[in-house]
């Protein structure tokens, strides 16, 4: 086992902003990374910002190489660790190394830092009043290497697990786009009705495709009508709310009813769609917010800021959330999938943005969450449309299950393998 400063892995480099206010440096092809594209997965392969040739010639810098390291150095995103996943540049808010591959692996520097998060914290305290970790100092912090077979061995170990929660969350991905791009065509586009309006007769094609069993498509193509009426809808259908599908905030616990210890779903750890991670709580010592009773089928949209995009659907058993949360409860298990998609939808949680109200923390109402304007179509319909896609979001949570079996397991051993208390080295010699 060596010892070394991260300095002597390879170069380091602090990145720099273009001028923000010069509107003509951003936007062009070049990938600019800043503390939040680093979300889920390893590798960052795109960004929410690009950089312009006028911006890339006032940052004055060669490219950060795809396989580098980087690591946010400043304040509250301080320790988040990814990868390149291609050649890009960064702000000033993030140190890459440029590992050299003939002497160390850099998956295996990924995994190291990774598991230091809180060391990297603590060594930035008070540095500042922002917490900072200077290239300087960055440079400097140590590095314990095994030898390169066994640094490859970690790597390839840790790196599986990661590749599979990878393969899991694309296919989330996937399953989910399939789910509201249905229900866009059906009830917000009227797909259906305006394909029948254009002289569409076959079921299968009538509802674009969706249904391959016959049988069913000609029963639910049947559900649509075959022109618009005098209100932009579909003929018989009226403008309805969420509050005609789901019930807002139905049962909540209280000081006398309420178990010994809470799952609790906060907003800071939902995420697009991901509840990221729950925290176990004594009821005495839970916070006065967990409050909000949540069963599988609901979906929470957070009221506080909503343009974050703090909603899920909950897939599971025994969770609390936050009163910070509206918690939408279909009023029958088949109205699941309308509900999420139609309160989760990226037009309605940026029209919740735009009405949020209040300051520092610009909130919606609960009940505003409940107006989300949703048509009133038959039973049959909305429940057509539910067997179909509940599927889709069965196998997304059965997906998000898995993978935080995954990640336990990976954050299990990272820290025994970084410390030699495993040594895979030794396991493979045993075999």
């Amino acid at each position: 086992m060596r010892t070394l400063t991260l300095g002597k892995l390879g170069p380091i480099v602090t990145g720099k902003t273009p001028k923000t206010a010069v509107e003509t440096n951003f936007g062009g092809p070049f990938p600019f990374v800043t503390p939040t594209d680093m979300g889920e997965g390893r590798h960052i392969y795109s960004t929410l910002r690009t950089l312009s040739d006028a911006g890339l010639s006032s940052v004055s810098k060669a490219p950060i190489p795809a396989g580098s390291v980087m690591v946010s150095c400043i304040g509250s995103d301080m320790g988040k660790t990814f990868i390149a996943g291609v050649d890009c540049f960064t702000n000033q808010q993030i140190n890459s190394i440029t590992v050299d591959t003939q002497k160390t692996n850099p998956i295996f520097v990924y995994y190291n830092l990774f598991s230091r998060r809180a060391e990297l914290q603590r060594l930035a305290a008070g540095s500042s009043a922002q917490p900072i970790l200077n290239k300087s100092n960055f440079s400097n912090i140590e590095i314990e290497l095994p030898v390169r077979a066994e640094q490859d061995a970690i790597a390839e170990t840790l790196g599986a697990l990661d590749d599979k929660i990878e393969v899991n969350r694309r296919m989330n991905e996937t399953l989910e786009a399939m789910a509201r791009a249905a229900f866009r065509d059906w009830f917000v586009d009227f797909g259906p009705t305006r394909r029948q309006m254009a002289g569409a007769s076959d079921p299968h094609a009538i509802l674009g495709g969706l249904i391959q069993n016959q049988e069913e498509a000609h029963r639910l193509a049947a559900l649509f009508p075959a022109a618009l009426g005098d209100n932009g809808l579909p003929e018989g259908w009226e403008e309805g709310t969420l509050s005609d599908y789901a019930a807002l905030n139905p049962k909540s616990w209280t000081a006398k009813k309420h178990p010994e210890t809470l799952e609790y779903v906060d907003l800071a750890n939902t995420k697009w769609g991901t509840i990221e991670t729950t925290i176990r709580f004594d009821w005495d010592d839970a916070p006065s917010r967990a409050r909000r009773i949540i069963e599988p089928g609901d979906t929470i949209v957070g009221t506080v800021r909503p343009g974050n995009g703090s909603y899920a659907y909950i897939g599971d058993e025994g969770l609390t959330a936050s009163t910070g949360f509206a918690v939408l409860r279909p009023k029958t298990k088949a109205l699941s999938p309308f509900v999420n998609c139609a309160a989760t939808s990226e037009e309605n949680i940026e029209t919740l943005a735009s009405l949020a109200d209040g300051g520092a923390y610009p909130a919606v109402r609960p009940d505003v969450v409940l107006a989300t304007p949703a048509p009133l179509v038959a039973d049959e319909l909305v429940g057509g449309f539910g067997l179909i896609t509940q599927t889709l979001l069965d196998k997304v949570e059965a997906n998000k299950r898995e993978n935080r079996t995954l990640a336990a397991t990976r954050d299990l051993l990272l820290p025994k393998l970084m410390s030699g208390e495993i040594r895979l080295m030794d396991a493979e010699a045993l075999g």
